[in-house]
């Protein structure tokens, strides 16, 4: 749990940014209720915490705006562009013995660049800031609330539907800069019924069927979380709100707009909310694994290509 939990905090601060199309989105969550959890070191059964329960309403948007793109023969880009994205994250604790955070904002932004090197590989970079605090007050931050983050990912083309790649990715959430290593899958079968699997951002597995060219409807499963930066008992923390979701999610075109509606119904499967030092060792200690149990689920948003 430990390494997934780290893992998500990681791809939470590394900014990625789509190359190929301008685009807006915009999204709204609620997680349910549920317990609070904490997980021994070893093969202990979990334990709750009392009576502390939990839920949480989350706003995103982001925008990608690319400067220039030139398509090669394979219809590969080479591109430059900007990515700007926000989340604010309201959380609705209850019956905590120790004071929780009720709130995050998320502000970042960043440059890419994307380019074919050959016939089968490519190259993506990103350079990008933000702001990962507990409140929504800019009186009250300060540049210990900035992060900066970077990386570099070289992807093999295997086939027209699946590249893969690896590559290193820096942020400074530890308060010093520190080399991660980056994971790129993109595999996608189309038609009307069509697969989708991407290790970029975080994690989406879906499988859907287009029932016309306005509907379609897939189930899937979403990785996401946001990140707060801020002192606890006089020391620099990091508190992590992470979420894995499942269930249907729906698709509607509207017209020729280019806007298209989706949301999604299902379960909350596993959403670690917790403190940990801001150390490479306070991150992977063993005493920092609590989560909220499974729960509802539901969004509702809107994108939109240009």
């Amino acid at each position: 749990m430990k390494f997934i939990t780290f893992s998500l905090t990681t791809l939470v601060m590394l900014l990625y940014l789509e190359g190929k199309a301008q685009q807006i989105s915009f999204r709204t969550e609620y997680i349910g209720n549920s317990g609070y959890y904490y997980l021994p070191p070893g093969e202990k059964p979990r334990e709750k915490i009392g009576n502390s329960k939990g839920s949480a309403m989350i706003y995103q948007g982001a925008v990608s705006i690319p400067l220039s793109v030139k398509m090669n023969e394979k219809n590969r880009p080479t591109a430059w562009g900007l990515g700007f994205g926000g989340a604010y994250v309201s959380l609705k604790n209850q019956n905590f013995s120790e004071q929780m955070v009720s709130e995050i904002m998320n502000i970042q932004l960043g440059v890419y660049h994307l380019r074919p090197l050959n016939d089968r590989w490519s190259m993506r970079a990103s350079l990008g800031a933000g702001i990962f605090a507990p409140t929504t007050n800019f009186s009250k931050l300060s540049f210990k609330n900035v992060l900066g983050s970077g990386g570099l990912v070289f992807i093999r083309h295997l086939k027209p539907n699946l590249d893969i790649g690896g590559g290193v990715s820096v942020n400074s959430s530890l308060g010093y800069p520190m080399i991660f290593p980056a994971v790129y899958v993109k595999w996608k079968l189309h038609g009307k019924f069509d697969v989708n699997v991407e290790v970029i951002e975080g994690l989406e597995l879906s499988a859907g069927y287009d029932f016309n060219e306005r509907f379609k409807l897939s189930y899937a499963i979403e990785m996401n979380g946001q990140v707060a930066l801020l002192k606890k008992d006089g020391k620099d923390v990091i508190f992590s709100h992470q979420y894995i979701v499942t269930g249907f999610r729906p698709e509607l075109k509207l017209g020729k707009t280019g806007l298209t509606m989706t949301g999604m119904v299902g379960l909350n499967l596993y959403r670690p909310a917790s403190y940990s030092n801001r150390t490479l060792k306070g991150v992977f200690a063993s005493d920092n694994d609590y989560f909220f149990s499974v729960s509802p689920y539901a969004s509702v948003g809107l994108k939109m290509k240009l």
